[in-house]
């Protein structure tokens, strides 16, 4: 990403974005792509779901070497699930019903995150409080053991930190134990079975054996990463609000404030993303010329689903865009809205309208 394009007029900003997203889907269907992860899958068949933040430092492919499309990110404003919420407790059972039908096992990936140099460049969503970010992934873990039970034997929640310094995966097992793979050295990678075994006491061989490539990729990108200069004191300049779900090419950091379809109260994240572009243009972070609103929905297949993922990514500009009329007049003078649908096997991102 260019680091400049913060400053850009808004026009730029969106033309960056558009072709962001276009270069998403072309490097996702590219057959080299296509392939690897094809073959990935027939080695490794256990069903990965990662709950994690918005933050665009959190980008667990790029982080574990994994071809695209093998996690299933759930992504919203601070990490901050809840099972209990209607919507999202049907999409997380739709993902592991199609997974276990389909005789896989599933690994569900609970992330916090947080940074050893500076605590301020920690979760914004939890005021960069690692043990509240941590005791919240704890919580979705007790609710996806409520769900789907406690034997771990088919669904597995793994609690697992994110160092954002590194891009470190800590790994939480039973009794507290834990591996956190930037203490590892790169010789260690051989005994990286019997290590990660001892943590994960619990995890049954197969899902076991599928992590293990994850973990692998961790530690070879954190030491290759280690010999490269990497900026880590970046001051928030989001400039742009994304609702809905189909934002995967959206890894960038401080670009984007993602509020995904979950909660019940959509009204109040979206306040609080309002609030963030609005201080972000008072400090100079980003230009007063505008920002977007981009709200967007998947779909499968063509026809009704297709047609269903429409009407919903309407509706959710429409009512974002209320609420931040509401909160802030003058600032939704400056509101450029975008409304796509995204055709998930191909993560191609169909733009409908823009205002």
């Amino acid at each position: 990403m260019p680091d400049s394009i913060h400053q850009q007029p808004i026009e730029q900003r969106i033309d960056w974005l558009l072709q962001l997203s276009q270069t998403h889907s072309q490097h996702f269907c590219d057959p080299e792509n296509y392939l690897a992860r094809e073959s990935y899958l027939a080695r490794h068949p256990t069903s990965i779901i990662a709950l994690k933040c918005m933050d665009g430092r959190i980008h667990l492919p790029y982080a574990t070497q994994t071809p695209l499309g093998i996690v299933r990110p759930f992504r919203n404003l601070g990490g901050i699930f809840d099972l209990g919420w209607p919507y999202m407790g049907d999409l997380l059972a739709d993902s592991v019903g199609t997974a276990i039908n389909a005789g896989r096992q599933v690994l569900v990936i609970i992330t916090y995150h947080y940074s050893k140099g500076d605590p301020h460049r920690g979760c914004a969503g939890f005021n960069c409080d690692t043990q509240a970010a941590r005791a919240h992934a704890e919580q979705i873990r007790s609710q996806v053991e409520q769900i789907f039970g406690l034997g771990h034997q088919t669904v597995y929640p793994l609690v697992c930190g994110f160092e954002t310094d590194e891009d470190a995966l800590i790994l939480h097992g039973p009794e507290d134990k834990q591996l956190d793979v930037s203490t590892l050295a790169l010789a260690d990678e051989s005994r990286l079975p019997a290590l990660v075994g001892s943590v994960l006491t619990d995890m049954p061989q197969r899902i076991l054996n599928d992590l293990l490539p994850l973990v692998k990729g961790n530690l070879r990108h954190i030491h290759a990463l280690r010999q490269t200069q990497r900026e880590l004191d970046i001051e928030h300049r989001e400039w742009m609000i994304c609702v809905g779900r189909g934002f995967d090419f959206l890894h960038a950091p401080n670009v984007a404030l993602i509020i995904g379809p979950y909660s019940p109260d959509l009204s109040d994240p979206i306040r609080k993303a309002a609030g963030i572009i609005r201080a972000n243009m008072d400090k100079g972070r980003i230009p007063g010329d505008g920002f977007l609103l981009l709200s967007s929905a998947p779909y499968e297949q063509p026809g009704p689903d297709q047609a269903r993922a429409e009407l919903k990514a309407h509706f959710m500009a429409d009512f974002a865009a209320q609420v931040i009329r509401q909160a802030d007049p003058q600032l939704a003078e400056k509101m450029r809205r975008h409304t796509a649908s995204l055709h998930w096997p191909t993560r191609r991102l169909n733009l409908l309208d823009s205002q």
